[in-house]
């Protein structure tokens, strides 16, 4: 007698696939050979995506891009420190684009993205029903801390929302982006604090200070510098990052959302990171990817991101 085929399922936490589609100013407009094709505003790029291993549905004639960035000699096509553009000489330097009522820049950068990242736009929002519940509730703004905060779309996003927001970054470049994004937007006047310095030991010293948030987003890199050579790297520095984070969460905490690009890890990883960080808080953590979808009928899906996010049980309705 023949056994039955049969598979061992374990339970695990069931990760969520999160896709903006709500975007104007961003789609997808095909990917194949290793490549993506997008639409920024007005303009498209052609980009490496390792993961299209199916073939383009578009014409040539569609994939002829304002931009192209090409990975550079000998470099894997996920390798973001390689490479460069190849633009049309009629692309602007920068140019607007915009979601949610909120204007910011759009531009090619050495690291192959266009200056902010689309498919984050679910975080934005699930952290704004958030942002709105918490001032209902307490009568006040929440206090919101963006690590590892880049060209500032987030914070932006945020202090939109309401809340009074702390924006770090260690690299200069990017506080000047995020300056320029505040200034597009006409938030000039928006309480946010931008501050250059090391994730790490900014946090360290927040929490010598007493200081707390009611949330916390960190989107951190696989590796980097401080603007005082202080070394990252995401597989030994995470956790310990997490745990400071957790020490500085207010008595009345709405999230901590991490978002991890540029790590061969699952979903999963980022689950029980912070789980294990967040163990005895109550409350609830969901984990998934950002994925980006084509607009085209029968749409292929692309991961962008993992992601893991602590909401308390009394949390405000998801959105996103």
């Amino acid at each position: 007698m023949t056994k039955p085929e049969t598979d061992d399922v374990i339970s695990q936490p069931q990760p969520r696939l999160l896709a903006a589609a709500d975007w104007a100013d961003y789609e997808l407009l095909d990917s194949g050979n290793g490549l993506k094709l997008e639409r920024f505003g007005r303009y498209s790029f052609v980009r490496p995506e390792p993961q299209a291993m199916w073939a383009p549905r578009l014409g040539a004639d569609a994939w002829n891009a304002d931009g192209r960035f090409v990975p550079g000699q000998g470099r894997a096509e996920d390798d973001e420190e390689g490479g460069g553009w190849t633009l049309s000489p009629d692309l602007p330097e920068a140019w607007q684009v915009g979601y949610d009522g909120l204007r910011f820049l759009a531009r090619p950068t050495p690291f192959r993205h266009l200056g902010f990242f689309p498919e984050q736009a679910p975080h934005w929002r699930w952290c704004a029903a958030r942002i709105a519940g918490f001032a209902a509730r307490h009568g006040r703004r929440p206090r919101v801390l963006n690590l590892f905060a880049y060209s500032g779309i987030a914070s932006l996003h945020a202090a939109q929302a309401g809340a009074e927001v702390t924006h770090v970054d260690a690299s200069k470049k990017a506080i000047a982006q995020a300056f320029e994004n505040r200034d597009t937007a006409g938030m000039q006047d928006a309480p946010i604090r931008f501050i250059t310095e090391d994730a790490t030991r900014f946090v360290e010293r927040e929490i010598r200070r007493g200081r707390s948030y009611d949330g916390i987003i960190l989107d951190p890199p696989k590796y980097g510098r401080g603007p005082k050579g202080e070394r990252w790297r995401i597989e030994t520095d995470l956790v310990p990052l997490l745990d400071g984070c957790r020490q500085i969460l207010s008595d009345t905490p709405r999230f901590l959302l991490l978002t991890i690009y540029a790590i061969r890890a699952s979903s999963q990883a980022a689950h029980y990171a912070l789980s294990d960080v967040m163990a005895g808080a109550g409350g609830t953590v969901s984990s998934g990817e950002l994925v980006s979808v084509e607009s085209q009928p029968e749409p292929r899906v692309i991961a962008q991101a993992n992601y893991a996010r602590w909401a308390p049980e009394d949390q405000e309705p998801a959105n996103g």
